[in-house]
């Protein structure tokens, strides 16, 4: 349970502290123990860390990586996206997913999504698809899993790879009502990628990426883009990355790692508590509790346009909020000119508004978010 607010203290958007103090004595161990070691890039924490994610996340191969980005970029191509290619992905997501395409010299291609997950719209997905698609990037937003039964099978039908964007959601698990009941995400595509950056439910101490698969030949091919296209040192290969996590970050999400069952259960206690204060407040829509999500971002939507008056008052109070995201992908600047309309994302960016979540979060300062959002749609 979280420690009471008082009526005037600020409440961020994310706190940190409960968590890192639950863990420091053994935090700056292990610190003290890598930066003994010698080994600062790769090496056994490194195997180490690899080794349990790849056992809590249920897949056979977990490459650790410097980035959630470089996952989804060596990703692809570990699973043989190549410039021309087309990619479908979803228009209302962090800008490093259709990104990782384009870098590849692939084409992004947009499909909206359903405005209660927040996910893409798997029909949606089926129309965009053409002779050139070779791959499907589902996201699962804000920690929810994606409709993966009907993404599977529409990459099955159209012998398409996947690739699951799950920055956002290390931990999540399939409801009882799916195919795949149970397991994480980022292990019933072809590959996963993850992030560790420090806001991530499972954050690290910097930047950090993981990218999942129990494929052998996608394993392979992303252990060597990682370093330099090589697999044995001097004998380059293909050209590659320089993407090789850190060891005193892995590590440190060592630490971390058995934790983040009781952390991402903490969200979920903090993102029902939420959605009962909101119950019948004219104005806002809260996200459903489905089994499996772990709120990385506890978010409501705001109709009648007042998102901005609502976000204006909790400043005004010192409750942090963020917007996530005030401009969908397929209207940012760098694809502004192909003239794309993505009804759902767009209304949903007009709309969506991010509250303070963490796992220990004290429901007395859950309360005076409420009364503030409460007070500025009156």
């Amino acid at each position: 349970m979280g420690r009471d607010t008082g009526v005037n203290e600020p409440i961020p958007v994310l706190d940190l502290g409960p968590e890192l103090e639950a863990i420091w004595s053994e935090v700056s161990v292990v610190a003290s123990r890598v930066l003994r070691s010698g080994y600062f890039v790769g090496g056994p924490e490194v195997a180490g860390f690899e080794s349990e994610a790849a056992d809590y996340l249920g897949v056979k191969h977990a490459v650790a990586l410097n980035s959630g980005t470089d996952a989804l970029v060596i990703g692809l191509r570990a699973l043989g996206v190549q410039p021309g290619d087309e990619v479908i992905t979803s228009p209302f997501t962090f800008f490093a997913s259709p990104e990782s395409i384009g870098i590849l010299g692939a084409s992004e291609v947009f499909a909206d999504v359903d405005p209660d997950s927040f996910n893409l719209d798997p029909q949606r997905v089926e129309d965009a698809i053409t002779p050139r698609t070779r791959a499907l990037m589902p996201v699962h937003l804000f920690g929810r899993p994606a409709d993966m039964d009907a993404i599977s099978d529409i990459a099955s039908r159209h012998e398409l790879a996947v690739i699951e964007d799950s920055a956002q959601s290390f931990g999540a698990r399939f409801g009882p009502d799916t195919r795949y009941s149970g397991l994480q995400t980022g292990s019933v595509g072809h590959a996963g990628a993850f992030s560790f950056y420090p806001t991530k439910n499972l954050g690290g101490f910097g930047d950090g990426g993981l990218l999942t698969t129990s494929y052998d030949g996608v394993a392979d091919r992303a252990r060597r883009l990682r370093d330099h296209g090589s697999a044995r040192r001097y004998e380059n290969e293909t050209l590659g990355y320089n993407s090789r996590l850190d060891a005193l970050q892995a590590a440190l999400l060592r630490v971390k790692l058995p934790h983040i069952d009781a952390n991402n259960d903490g969200r979920r206690v903090a993102a029902r508590h939420y959605n009962e204060l909101f119950e019948g407040v004219e104005g806002v829509i809260t996200p459903e509790v489905v089994p499996g999500h772990v709120f990385h971002q506890y978010t409501i939507r705001v109709t009648g346009g007042r998102r901005d008056a609502v976000q204006a008052a909790l400043g005004e109070a010192s409750i942090g909020s963020m917007i996530y995201y005030p401009i969908p992908c397929h209207r940012l600047p760098v694809y502004a000119d192909r003239g794309i309309s993505m009804p759902v994302a767009e209304s949903l960016a007009g709309e969506v508004l991010s509250l303070p979540i963490w796992p220990a979060i004290a429901p007395s300062a859950q309360e005076r978010v409420r009364d503030v959002i409460v007070g500025a749609l009156r």
